[in-house]
């Protein structure tokens, strides 16, 4: 009887893995969850890059925009997928589209040396060090871009090096949908 009771928990674990293997093979890599898509910007501070050093002065991220339409492109100067997108968000500057960089993982000085080597597509860069930001925004890596419109909620996410022209302009279109009408009052008897 001993014996069996031994036996149990090999079972169960046979058991576990058989349906963490199942769901595995079942899930597709490439999806990545946009959980933040439909929520509001994270409140995360952080140092501006001030020619090749970080600060003095700090914004917040959702507040970046200044109540306007924004992508927030979160990139890396030691990032390769990075410099391949990086003609796309020239692209998008020349067109007038407020891009807020986050410079994550980075050092300030790798940071300035990266831009003033391919050009400046940002109308802010915010320095994030410590990859504080990347966790509130929840990126797997870099660059991820998250559109952001007029009332600081995120409308749509790109995980990876923004290439394609379709990608781009979904994200554009995005940000700049017509904000909700804001509530009237409603007179009562």
């Amino acid at each position: 009887m001993n014996r069996w009771l031994a036996i149990v928990p090999l079972v169960v674990l046979a058991a576990l893995a058989a349906l963490f293997i199942g769901w595995s093979l079942k899930r597709d890599p490439s999806v990545k969850p946009d959980a933040l898509v439909g929520q509001p910007v994270p409140e995360t501070v952080l140092p501006m890059l001030t020619g090749a050093e970080a600060g003095p002065g700090h914004v917040d991220l959702k507040t970046a925009g200044v109540g306007k339409p924004m992508l927030i492109n979160v990139f890396a100067s030691w990032c390769a997928p990075c410099r391949v997108e990086h003609p796309k968000l020239m692209a998008l500057k020349e067109r007038g589209v407020a891009v807020v960089g986050v410079a994550w993982k980075d050092d300030p000085a790798d940071t300035r040396a990266f831009l003033d080597e391919l050009g400046d597509p940002y109308s802010m860069v915010l320095v994030d060090r410590d990859g504080r930001a990347g966790l509130d925004l929840g990126i797997t890596g870099a660059p991820e871009t998250f559109a952001v419109d007029a009332m600081g909620q995120v409308v749509a996410k790109f995980a990876g090096p923004l290439v394609d022209d379709a990608e781009v302009e979904r994200l554009v279109t995005a940000m700049q949908a017509p904000p909700r009408p804001l509530p009237t009052a409603t007179v009562r008897d």
